[in-house]
Formats: structure tokens, C-alpha cells, sequence
């Protein structure tokens, strides 16, 4: 799998993964019925970078990295990471997160903050702690999950020099 910048042309792959996963509701606070103008704005324009995982056949995942904060908060960064269904438990989301770490490094950010880590995401959240984040804070019935009704999310934290 090569990881590697996203370009605009990526997009036509990138739609079907993101409305996807948006459509379904359950782990992106974003309005499930986005559209593909306000879709490529989240996810390509409004990063600092936007990265796409890419194998034999296509891409089959991505990222991107944003300023959490502005001005004295800045040097903290997000991330958001989509894997597309057929290349789940492969591995990738890790690679993709050990990866944007790098990055987010190389763009001079100083930690990586995860804001709104649903605790019904159980496999993201035990994948974030192994890599090293920490859940700083938990915000009580965040999010009225399609299925699970209201659940919690998690605010999970890593410091990238050290």
C-alpha cells in the first residue's frame, strides 16, 4: 500500500468511500446527506493535507490533516481516516495513523488531537490507545448514533516529539 498526497483528480475515487461513510451515519459528525461540493470542501479543501492510501485496486483509504485550533492553539492538529470496507482489518487504518503522525511532524505540529472519538467505535478507540493516544476528556451523550442511540464521545491526545 503506498501512501501518498491526494490530489483533486482523487477525488472520483474518494466520493463513493466518503459518502459512504458519511451516508451511514455512525462515526462522522458530519450531516449524513453532505453533498459532493460540501464533501470535497471537508475533505480536500479545508485540510492542511489530505493523503490517500492507494493498492493495486485503487484507493482504499484516506486522510487528512487540519489545524485543531487556531491561533495559540496551532501547533495541535486533527485527523480524520476513512478505510473502505474491503480493506478493513488489514492493517491500513494503523499505517495510516503511524503515517499522518510523520506528517503532521513534518508540518511542524507538536501533537495530534482526536476530537469526537465515539465510544461505539470500540476498534478505533483500542487502535488509537495501542498507538499511544490518550483519552483526555469524554463528553457524555455526544452523538445520536443511528443504531445505539445517544453515546459518548472521546477526546483522545499524543504529543508528536516525544
Amino acid at each position: 500500500m503506498t501512501i501518498r498526497l491526494a490530489t483533486d483528480a482523487d477525488f472520483d475515487a474518494l466520493w463513493p468511500l466518503l459518502r459512504a461513510t458519511f451516508r451511514a451515519g455512525d462515526t462522522y459528525a458530519v450531516d449524513p446527506q453532505i453533498s459532493r461540493e460540501a464533501a470535497f470542501d471537508y475533505w480536500m479543501t479545508q485540510p492542511a493535507a489530505t493523503y490517500v492510501a492507494e493498492g493495486p485496486d485503487g484507493i482504499a483509504g484516506t486522510y487528512y490533516i487540519r489545524t485543531n485550533q487556531p491561533g495559540g492553539g496551532a501547533h495541535i492538529c486533527n485527523c480524520g481516516y476513512i478505510v473502505a470496507e474491503a480493506a478493513r482489518g488489514q492493517g491500513l487504518a494503523a499505517q495510516m495513523c503511524i503515517t499522518s503522525q510523520q506528517q503532521a511532524a513534518a508540518l511542524g505540529y507538536q501533537a495530534m488531537q482526536f476530537n469526537f472519538v465515539l465510544a461505539s467505535n470500540a476498534g478505533a478507540v483500542r487502535l488509537w490507545h495501542r498507538l499511544g493516544f490518550d483519552t483526555v476528556g469524554t463528553i457524555p451523550a455526544a452523538f445520536n448514533h443511528p443504531q445505539a442511540g445517544m453515546v459518548d464521545a472521546f477526546v483522545m491526545y499524543k504529543r508528536l516529539d516525544g
